[in-house]
């Protein structure tokens, strides 16, 4: 029987295995080696598990793990593929193959959204165009925000949550209707 949870802190070793099978590979190509995961690009999407703002769920088949799906809020100095801004997270999401196509990713994924739409304004993700999850992502009311050739940025709005500017954009806000004095 499948049952699903709340991620903690101490799945950040299963979330490592999960991560290799959200990069997607197209059936007429050699799967990645699993050390594809470590590289920084690909790391900062598990590596530090916990971090304020990282959520998400598993699926467990008799305790043993089957599926996953989770979120990470990026900074724009170190920027998931799907990134958006610093106030919006991405979305990572894998099954096992031999339990795909049973709902899980769905139930999964309708979860993950339920708990974090009083959360944030809208959650993104980077999909690639030829990926069969991309009609998943649509289904859930996720659109094309970015064409960068082989994959897409998708983005789906949550909720109408008002996100406190950084004290960085006040100050450069402040700054651009400075008045110059020897204007006058």
């Amino acid at each position: 029987m499948v049952s699903i949870r709340s991620l903690t802190q101490n799945d950040e070793s299963i979330l490592w295995d999960f991560l290799y099978y959200a990069l997607y590979v197209s059936s007429n190509s050699q799967p990645f080696p699993r050390s594809i995961v470590r590289q920084p690009e690909i790391s900062r999407y598990v590596e530090g598990w916990g971090r304020t703002h990282d959520q998400g769920f598993l699926a467990e088949d008799e305790q043993r793990p089957i599926g996953c799906a989770w979120i990470r809020v990026f900074a724009g100095n170190q920027p998931g593929f799907g990134y958006i801004n610093d106030f919006i997270p991405e979305l990572s999401i894998a099954v096992l193959p031999d339990f795909r196509k049973k709902g899980i990713g769905t139930e999964l994924f309708s979860r993950l959204l339920e708990q974090i739409s009083a959360l944030f304004p809208a959650i993104s993700l980077s999909v690639h165009k030829e990926n069969p999850a991309r009609r998943i992502y649509e289904r859930f009311g996720f659109e094309v925000m970015n064409d960068s050739g082989e994959s897409i940025t998708m983005i789906k709005t949550l909720s109408k949550v008002t996100v406190k500017p950084s004290v960085r954009q006040v100050l450069e806000s402040a700054d651009d209707r400075a008045v110059d004095p020897d204007e006058d």
